[in-house]
């Protein structure tokens, strides 16, 4: 079995029994995951090495995917990019995200008040995805966008999102965060641990500069109804904007509140 790293907390080696499971699937959505911002056109030869596919099997599903329109050809670089077809896939998930629309406005209203960009976002496997954004530091040369991700043990919103889980989850998580780079989480679990103490007696996460250093950032996780997927809200400011004050005194009581009108919003208080 190839080292593809497949969807969710399981073990790919667990999977080779599983009847039901289509390898075949997940092979070609390895494939449209190898596809990045930094890395938005690639050959056949770079995708097999990023998901460790061999190049026959790659150049099958890069085929298929085109075929379908999840991948365009890009005439004259024998590579490809994401087709359109993969916007069409995310564009009903957001839609009917009946809580982004609800945290919208009151999203709109933090950013001005606090000057800071606003970002709402939920887990993808081992990273943070955002669903949505008010952005108005432009000195955050960070910006996110819709889509865009974040490591999770790193960032403010990631830990808010795996506090925001079960126990049990929560394990999970932090099990396949050391499987995946052991090294790292050594690095990171300190900081993780910390976290869990600090954020038990205030509410919210805090990042001063721990995923890029001249970004901050606090998070909160916001409280879904049963079998909705975690949320969690954050505020990030370049760290030049910040002056003598920290993102904590000027952010965290406002972010508290707004995650509180989205959960009464909601009908969870």
């Amino acid at each position: 079995m190839s080292h593809i790293h497949l969807p969710g907390l399981v073990n790919p080696h667990d999977l080779s029994a599983d009847r039901q499971f289509s390898m075949n699937l997940a092979r070609g959505m390895e494939v449209l995951r190898a596809f990045t911002q930094a890395d938005p056109m690639l050959g056949n030869r770079e995708i097999a090495d990023r998901t460790g596919l061999p190049k026959p099997t790659v150049s099958r599903l890069t085929y298929t995917l085109t075929l379908l329109g999840y991948l365009s050809r890009v005439e004259g670089l024998q590579k490809y990019r994401l087709g359109s077809g993969v916007l069409s896939l995310g564009y009903p998930l957001l839609v009917n995200m009946r809580v982004r629309q609800i945290a919208r406005p009151i999203m709109e209203k933090l950013a001005r008040e606090t000057g800071c960009s606003v970002n709402l976002g939920m887990r993808d496997r081992t990273n943070v995805v955002y669903v949505d954004t008010c952005r108005v530091d432009q000195g955050n040369v960070y910006q996110p966008d819709i889509g865009s991700t974040r490591p999770l043990l790193s960032t403010a919103i990631g830990r808010a999102l795996i506090l925001a889980c079960p126990l049990p989850e929560r394990k999970a998580i932090l099990n396949r965060l050391k499987v995946e780079d052991p090294k790292r989480f050594a690095a990171e679990k300190a900081q993780w641990e910390a976290e869990q103490s600090a954020f038990a007696e205030r509410g919210y996460c805090y990042s001063s500069g721990d995923w890029h250093k001249d970004i901050h950032a606090v998070a909160v996780p916001i409280r879904q109804a049963a079998r909705e997927e975690p949320l969690a809200l954050n505020c990030t400011m370049s760290t030049f904007r910040l002056g003598k004050d920290t993102l904590e005194q000027l952010t965290a009581l406002h972010l508290l509140d707004a995650v509180q009108q989205i959960e009464r919003a909601c009908g969870l208080q």
